[in-house]
């Protein structure tokens, strides 16, 4: 009897948000770009991520409203990059995100990095700034759902400590053998929904031993595995495949459970396919 994950999860303020979410990093600027959205709406996905450092947010709205499918059956997730964390260059990044997807809402605006480098109070400053345009945004009706990515404990609390409105989400690196236990554990217990970038460790976790012996007891592939431990460790994950048969895969990620003790030797990997990007030392 497989536990049921839900394909939607509410976030604290209420937006009905999917479980799994397509992402579009690295995903070529061309025309593949929108090939790959259009297959990824017909298999069903509706939720996706973007960033404005991926400058794909054009094509990828293009992909949307040349699908067809009305835009009230999709959820659209954005970051604003870390050269726009003051009040008024996030404003200004956002109504061009707006401008480039063709759309005159997001569903989940979030803080891509957080400030975290030199003197705390400045720094703390900077994240506080770029909140509160976000809370303006939220209430504008702008937005309906607003976030961060990347930040530790250390980095929510002076946030929450100034903040009107909670994040509803924060999207972390978590995946088998870097799991974020600490950060990921203080975000829920304050009603902030997880999700998971580079659920599968850039790849790396695809052919892992372990996951793939896992794996063949349920019939599918290590991937799968990774992404169903992401979903039953409280992560919701950000899958990205531009191959069509992975894409469908992916789908497969509610048909299985994981046992406790199968959770539990995943749960025991050492740290593998860390990216090395750590919120307190990347250069952004």
């Amino acid at each position: 009897m497989t536990t049921a994950i839900e394909r939607t999860v509410t976030l604290a303020n209420g937006a009905v948000m999917p479980t799994l979410a397509f992402g579009t990093w690295q995903i070529p600027l061309n025309d593949h770009f929108k090939s790959v959205i259009r297959t990824a709406i017909d298999l069903g996905y509706r939720h996706f991520d973007t960033a404005q450092i991926y400058n794909n947010a054009k094509l990828l709205g293009e992909a949307i409203r040349e699908s067809r499918v009305d835009r009230s059956e999709f959820f659209i997730s954005c970051k604003l990059w870390a050269s726009h964390r003051s009040y008024e260059s996030a404003r200004e990044a956002f109504e061009a995100v707006c401008t480039q997807l063709g759309f005159d809402t997001i569903d989940l605006l979030s803080v891509h990095w957080p400030a975290a480098q030199g003197e705390p109070m400045v720094w703390q400053s900077q994240n506080a700034g770029i909140w509160r345009t976000l809370e303006e945004l939220l209430a504008e009706e702008r937005v309906r759902a607003i976030g961060v990515a990347n930040f530790l404990p250390h980095h929510l609390v002076p946030l929450l400590a100034r903040a009107k409105v909670r994040p509803m989400v924060n999207q972390l690196e978590i995946h088998p053998g870097y799991p974020q236990e600490k950060a990921a554990a203080f975000s829920r217990a304050r009603g902030i929904a997880v999700q998971s970038w580079s659920p599968l460790g850039r790849g790396l976790l695809a052919k892992h031993p372990l996951l793939a012996e896992i794996g063949s007891a349920h019939g599918v592939s290590a991937a799968l595995t990774a992404l169903r431990w992401n979903l039953q460790a409280g992560a919701l994950p950000i899958v990205k495949s531009t191959d069509p048969a992975h894409m469908r895969e992916n789908l497969r990620v509610f048909d299985f459970e994981l046992s406790e003790e199968e959770m539990s030797r995943i749960n025991a990997m050492q740290t593998t396919a860390f990216s090395g990007l750590h919120p307190d030392t990347v250069n952004f």
